[in-house]
């Protein structure tokens, strides 16, 4: 293709309003505008890039065995309602009428569509194994849309869907599926996604995995350690650092702590570390209280909380209800001597003495509380790991850190299928419902990701397997005859070897040439300048490995498809 004939509308000025690398670079570079929050129109180059990006996914959603379905984006509201996400979904659901005013959404995701499709049509064990695939636009309703195309209110997603007779199938599509993911993401050229365990919140189940780029453009948070583990903060597990308790107490004291509602006025008052408060906090969970305690130096985890107790119905109770029941505001409450209430505690209170807590009355502490003495409580994971924390799996220090997830994948087990029916007959003739799985992938996360990974002042270098183009050839004067013709032999001689080649025939300084290419992302360029061809040269510049020279002008179109095999070439199959 002609350069002329394209439209790459390029800028030398980084947006005002771009947050990271990846949005300023596809702003600058031409291949999104901004029309809204959160929506961004396509320019011709992404739109290349994205296809590239489809066709990977297909040929690896193939290789393990998923068929590719086109499911509507708009959704009658029942399918929703049916599975209990209507109410769930909250704010995020773009909700709409028709002109009958029924009630519609646009689809975040696809699991009541897929679900109400296999109900009528799966029926035996011997239809099973099936994994069922679309590429589709996707909208939610983000409260902040952020990070150019990495948040944003309509995308591009990759969905699919497994269904297995047991738990042992879904074992074995999982496995497919992350194998496959391993290798969607190693031939678009991103080099460091790594896996981490991670919530499954309003899509269910109780496995979950996300692929995560490292980058601070992420809006996601991982805890990681040298040993291997990886979790989203949302879910991960860390030990917080360890503190010598002083003998307590028998019986707790009762103190004074006049205008000391927060742990920082507490320990200021008392003279006492924050490993040696309990903070209290008082949740609605299902419309009952629950009472939440945490070391006082560290912050409750909603999410691990929601897992907890099996439900996305939880809100921190308001201070009339708190006062009604504990007789005290939030900063004076505590857990001893509570009756009628369900009392949850971080396991790093477990086994501790001498302890601080509200006495639940209006300006008083306890002081020399023992857990498990003076007041009883179940003891789970509560709290958010940060840092100073150390690894449950190995003990050394954890690192805490950004990323940005390109791909999440759920075991979803019978929620959806039991939902809308989708049973099929077991061998002796008995219905069972069927064991779903769903997985993700974000097509514009893929390139933003390749952006932050593979960037530098004045531009990026994408892999060549999503490139718009893999190959740019510039004449350093489109204008000089014998080097416009060089340029238009080489790009015909490079087409007819299968590259996708881009000839700049602009009538432009060379500089801006040389910039634009930079900017686009091309990771290969052949430069025909009247010194090379003087001498039958032209020079090949590699931006993947930073190197160039000089080949035979008659041998170029030979050098560029070989070096295009060796950076398009697919990973080994994993066994």
């Amino acid at each position: 293709m002609r350069w002329s004939e394209c439209f790459i509308p390029t800028h030398k000025e980084n947006p005002a309003d771009a947050e990271c690398a990846s949005h300023a670079l596809l702003v600058r570079a031409g291949y999104v505008r901004q029309l809204g929050a959160g929506l961004y129109v396509k320019l011709p180059l992404a739109v290349r890039s994205m296809a590239k990006i489809e066709r990977i996914i297909d040929e690896e959603m193939v290789r393990i065995g998923g068929r590719r379905f086109h499911m509507p984006a708009l959704h009658p509201a029942e399918l929703w309602v049916e599975s209990g996400r209507w109410d769930v979904m909250g704010e995020m659901l773009f909700r709409l009428k028709d002109r009958a005013q029924r009630d519609l959404c646009l689809g975040p995701t696809h699991e009541e569509i897929f679900a109400a499709t296999a109900s009528a049509e799966l029926r035996s064990y011997k239809d099973l194994p099936q994994i069922w695939y679309q590429v589709q636009t996707k909208f939610r309703d983000e409260a902040r849309p952020r990070s150019g195309v990495i948040r944003t209110r309509e995308f591009l997603m990759k969905d699919s869907y497994s269904f297995d007779f047991d738990e042992a199938g879904l074992d074995a599509s999982y496995a497919k599926h992350l194998d496959g993911y391993e290798r969607i993401f190693a031939r678009c050229g991103l080099e460091e996604v790594f896996t981490v365990q991670a919530f499954s919140g309003a899509m269910g189940g109780t496995v979950s995995h996300e692929f995560m780029i490292p980058t601070d453009a992420g809006e996601s948070t991982v805890v990681k350690c040298s040993c291997g583990y990886a979790a989203n903060i949302e879910t991960a597990e860390a030990l917080p650092s360890e503190f010598a308790d002083e003998e307590g107490a028998a019986t707790p004291v009762e103190v004074a702590t006049p205008d000391a509602g927060t742990v920082e006025e507490v320990c200021a008052l008392l003279d006492v570390p924050p490993e040696r408060v309990i903070k209290s906090l008082v949740y609605v969970v299902k419309s009952s209280l629950v009472l939440l305690l945490v070391r006082g130096d560290d912050q409750l985890n909603e999410q691990k909380l929601s897992t907890l107790l099996e439900t996305g119905d939880l809100r921190p109770a308001h201070e009339e209800r708190i006062r009604k029941k504990l007789g005290a505001g939030i900063g004076s409450i505590g857990p001893v001597g509570v009756e009628r209430i369900e009392i949850v505690a971080d396991r790093a209170i477990e086994g501790r003495r001498n302890m601080v807590c509200g006495a639940n009355k209006d300006g008083f502490h306890f002081v020399g509380v023992t857990p498990g003495v003076h007041f009883e409580a179940r003891f789970e994971d509560l709290r958010r790991a940060r840092p100073g924390d150390r690894c449950v799996a190995c003990g050394r220090p954890v690192e805490i850190s950004r990323a940005l997830e390109v791909g999440h994948t759920f075991k979803l087990g019978t929620r959806y299928s039991e939902a809308f029916g989708v049973r099929v007959l077991d061998a002796n003739g008995r219905r069972r419902p069927v064991v779903m799985g769903s997985y993700g992938i974000g097509l514009e996360r893929i390139l933003a990701g390749a952006i932050e990974e593979h960037h530098e002042e004045n531009g990026f270098v994408l892999p060549a397997a999503i490139a718009p183009f893999a190959l740019v050839i510039t004449p350093v004067s489109s204008a000089d005859e014998d080097q416009r013709c060089a340029g238009e032999r080489l790009h015909d001689e490079c087409a007819a070897r299968g590259v996708d080649v881009l000839l700049d025939d602009r009538d432009r300084r060379a500089g801006v040439k040389f910039k634009d290419a930079d900017l686009i992302g091309v990771p290969l360029r052949i430069t025909v300048g009247p010194k090379g061809l003087a001498s039958g040269m032209v020079e090949f510049v590699d931006r993947v490995e930073g190197s160039r020279r000089d080949v035979p002008i008659g041998e170029a179109a030979g050098v560029i498809a070989s070096r295009l095999s060796v950076l398009t070439q697919a990973p080994a199959i994993s066994t």
